[in-house]
């Protein structure tokens, strides 16, 4: 387990799940401004696909992106990519509020987008990117890691789909990450630029809240964003919670902070309590210090037949290969664009509510 290591620069094994032909789905990084891009784009290389291009304005993040992918090869600008008709579809983690800019390009040029979360910093830009894609039918598709990158999540979403626990009544989640304040660029503390917290780290607990209770239909009752012990950084929002209901009934209560201890070996404590009428669930999904070796990735639940821990590593990321097959197919399994459109409406109201714009 790596020291202290960063959710910037996650970048979770889940193996190789090959599910293109060589050839048949090539795309291009481009805007490496996060480090979650290794992560797309590891991702995406385990189905087969194959990265063509890395582009960025800094010559010094394409270097390190192709130190970490030697096949694929330095482009001299966007444009370079987007003429490109081998292209498929472009990875993208520029700056939070540059996102939409860059996906509108990629869109309007024929190509799907997959894009580092929050994929949105204003209602307006997700506006226009809902009326983009209805126009053109292309994917602008989010990387909501904490679920879709996280093998424990996934095998929760599988039993409560199952209807192993029952009717999905309130989900509690807790999201600490570590700040690493040294390492982060400036516009990580311009509030402006990256969004708010509850718009950013929180987008992955509003889609985890929809995607479990299984209604894309929301509001948010209360939220709250502050900046609670970072004076020398005033727009660093470092903690933020919200209470939204979903239309079928369900609740969920989130926290999101900056505020990991420099004891804990992995970048946050994440942990996500899922009640049913027929049982319960938790996810520890980064580490588990109940357990010898304090591995991440377990998933306890407790329903009818009796209590069990399920430890879920080795069981991939269903996501990408489903998301592979989605641009080659034109489907929609890995999900929904209706319901990545939801997620990210959700996050942006809870912010606005926070910052008392709503």
């Amino acid at each position: 387990m790596q020291k202290h290591s960063t959710g910037y620069d996650y970048v979770p094994d889940g193996g190789s799940s090959e599910v293109v032909k060589k050839g048949e789905l090539k795309f291009a990084a481009a805007g490496l401004d996060h480090g979650h891009i290794f992560a797309m784009t590891q991702g995406m290389l385990s189905t087969g696909a194959e990265c063509k291009y890395a582009y960025d304005p800094d010559p010094k993040k394409v270097e390190a992106f192709l130190k970490r992918f030697p096949n694929a090869k330095k482009a001299d600008s966007l444009g370079q990519i987007l003429e490109d008709g081998e292209i498929k579809f472009v990875a993208n983690a520029s700056v939070n509020a540059d996102r939409f800019s860059v996906g509108e390009r990629v869109i309007n040029s024929g190509k799907d987008f997959f894009v580092d979360k929050p994929p949105f910093t204003t209602l307006e830009q997700l506006e226009k990117a809902e009326a983009l894609v209805k126009k053109t039918g292309k994917k602008y598709m989010p990387y909501f890691a904490e679920r879709i990158h996280n093998q424990a999540a996934e095998k929760a979403n599988e039993l409560i789909k199952s209807g192993a626990i029952g009717k999905v009544l309130q989900v509690l989640i807790l999201a600490p990450h570590r700040l690493s304040k040294s390492a982060r660029p400036g516009w990580f503390f311009k509030k402006e630029r990256y969004g708010g917290i509850l718009c950013d780290i929180g987008s992955h607990q509003f889609e985890q809240f929809l995607e479990f209770t299984g209604c894309d239909e929301a509001e948010v009752l209360s939220a709250r964003a502050c900046n609670m012990s970072n004076p020398e950084t005033p727009e660093l929002q470092d903690f933020g919670e919200a209470l939204v209901r979903a239309k079928n009934g369900a609740s969920c209560y989130c926290r999101v902070d900056w505020f990991t201890p420099d004891g804990l070996p992995v970048w946050g404590d994440g942990r996500t309590f899922i009640l049913g009428t027929e049982g319960y669930v938790e996810i520890r999904k980064y580490i588990d210090y109940s357990r010898e070796g304090n591995p991440p990735q377990t998933l306890y639940y407790t329903d009818k037949k009796g209590v069990h821990c399920l430890d879920c590593r080795g069981l991939g990321f269903p996501f990408f290969a489903k998301f592979a097959l989605d641009i080659l197919n034109r489907t929609e399994n890995a999900m929904t664009q209706s319901h990545a459109f939801a997620a990210a409406r959700l996050s942006l109201c809870a912010q606005m509510k926070a910052d008392n714009q709503i």
